[in-house]
């Protein structure tokens, strides 16, 4: 794939998770997708987002940087979200990186906090 069409589909996939809109993820994400070394599957890999999605009804990820190299693609992220129970307000720096096969993510690494993290 060219750079601007990764780069585009990145964009849809991050504009997809920002409407919580998780159910049709599978058009960017493979169905035995791996996140930090472990395989998680597609199923897996919405049930992180909509814990997420539970815990911060407004989180949003702020994408601030992107790079794009052949299949791989590096994220920077400034998130933010208020937690349901708390109110407490959750405002993180994320770094991702993907690698894409077959024109989806097949491989995602990341250092965003579990929610507990976000909340404690």
């Amino acid at each position: 794939m060219e750079r601007a069409t990764v780069e585009a589909f990145y964009r849809r996939y991050i504009d997809r998770c920002n409407a919580h809109a998780f159910g049709g993820l599978g058009e960017f994400v493979a169905d035995d997708v791996r996140v930090n070394d472990v395989r998680v599957g597609l199923a897996g890999y919405i049930a992180g987002l909509e814990a997420m999605a539970r815990a911060f009804p407004d989180f949003h990820w702020h994408l601030r940087h992107l790079l794009v190299d052949g299949s791989w693609i590096a994220a920077h992220f400034a998130d933010t979200g208020t937690h349901r129970e708390t109110g407490r307000g959750a405002d993180v720096q994320e770094f991702a990186l993907y690698r894409l096969a077959d024109g989806r993510i097949a491989e995602m690494w990341g250092d965003l906090p579990e929610v507990e993290q976000l909340t404690g």
